[in-house]
């Protein structure tokens, strides 16, 4: 039987072949290549500014957080610490964008099962937290806000009360779409012992985030291998020992109240400063040059043109994405581009695994199952 390829519950183009034996599944095949767009090899046709918008276009629901591995990894090739406060800002969008990501896929996850109002309720918050992405970046989702180098611009002044504000009035929203679900008995018997994963198994087939926590594993990058800002933050990694769908929803309901915690913590703690790295060598910051001169205007146009060379290097950077952990490779070769650009996505492994979780359950946890995955086919068939 075939599953797809577009089907509601896939959130993208995802083929999947199921083997039957009455309603219970016998064997899955997923088939991707259907969206694919070869990023990699468009990345390395491109100087290392141009390469950046291609991340918000690979999981399209958790846009900066892609941003930020990526010049995560630029500044190591360049051997660069930006300023505090760049970091500073660096979480706060990280944590909003991981808010965008669970409400995305709770509530659809909750549309695939039958449940509809959740899922207007959380839109609307998300729609708030794309304000703030407008405000500051002038786009709602594909930003290119987080650049190598720092951010490409410093908040608005006005935004932090706005943030505190949403941040209290969210709290209580988060609780309301919590009573709704949590007792409600169909959703509860929908996803309690379904696609049940052990933790020996979680670590065996590459789980990572949420995936791999609702197995009882205490493991998240921003504890384990802070970067940024994060050594500095104070939040608890949340886990849950059942591995199934039920535990899945319940670790991501948490976490937002914990991302809401860690931006609380940034705006308070929020140093004064430059938001950019400060070197007109690399011309990294010329977007805010004063162009006095021609020779100003000039040097501006060929750097953004041309790019700034990274000497023969290596990098590799991965962050805790909401999905699980999103690395980026870079291997640079003395030019503006990079020579080879490789993409981990966290989906990949998690639908991998596919058949391992449906295997000897019934056709219609199987779009439970896919639905708890939280997968987007930008990154997976990239």
């Amino acid at each position: 039987m075939n599953f797809g390829p577009q089907h509601p519950a896939a959130h993208g183009v995802l083929r999947l072949v199921l083997e039957l034996s009455g309603e219970v599944v016998e064997r899955a095949d997923p088939h991707i290549g259907l969206l694919h767009r070869g990023t990699e090899k468009l990345i390395e046709f491109k100087n290392y500014t141009q390469a950046l918008p291609y991340f918000d276009r690979l999981d399209y629901v958790s846009m900066m957080l892609q941003e930020q591995a990526y010049s995560l990894a630029v500044e190591q090739l360049l051997k660069i610490q930006i300023p505090k406060r760049a970091k500073y800002i660096r979480v706060i969008f990280a944590e909003f964008t991981r808010i965008l990501n669970h409400l995305l896929a709770i509530t659809t996850h909750a549309l695939d099962v039958g449940a509809l109002t959740p899922f207007l309720w959380a839109f609307e918050e998300r729609e708030k937290i794309m304000e703030f992405y407008e405000r500051c970046s002038g786009a709602r989702l594909h930003a290119a806000y987080i650049c190598p180098g720092g951010v490409a611009s410093d908040l608005p002044v006005a935004i932090y009360y706005d943030m505190v504000a949403f941040c209290a009035t969210f709290k209580k929203r988060l609780n309301e779409i919590e009573e709704l679900l949590s007792y409600n008995r169909i959703w509860q018997q929908r996803l309690e012992n379904i696609g049940i994963v052990s933790a020996e198994n979680a670590r065996f087939l590459g789980f990572s985030g949420v995936m791999l926590r609702s197995t009882g594993i205490l493991w998240d990058l921003r504890k384990v291998q802070p970067y940024d800002a994060y050594n500095n933050c104070t939040f608890n990694v949340v886990t849950a020992n059942q591995g199934d769908c039920w535990a899945r929803f319940k670790v991501r309901l948490e976490e937002m109240r914990q991302s809401l915690a860690i931006i609380l913590f940034a705006l308070a703690e929020m140093p004064q400063g430059l938001v950019y790295y400060n070197d007109s060598k690399l011309m990294l910051n010329s977007r805010f040059l004063i162009k006095k001169k021609m020779e100003t205007l000039i040097d501006h146009f060929k750097y953004f043109t041309e790019g700034f060379v990274c000497s023969f290097n290596e990098a590799y950077q991965v962050v805790e994405a909401p999905k699980g952990e999103f690395g980026v490779y870079l291997l640079a070769d003395n030019t503006s581009k990079p020579y080879r650009c490789h993409i981990k996505a966290p989906g990949f492994l998690h639908l991998s695994a596919l058949e391992f979780m449906i295997k000897g359950t019934l056709l219609a946890d199987v779009v439970t199952i896919i639905g708890t995955q939280d997968i987007v086919f930008g990154e997976i068939d990239r």
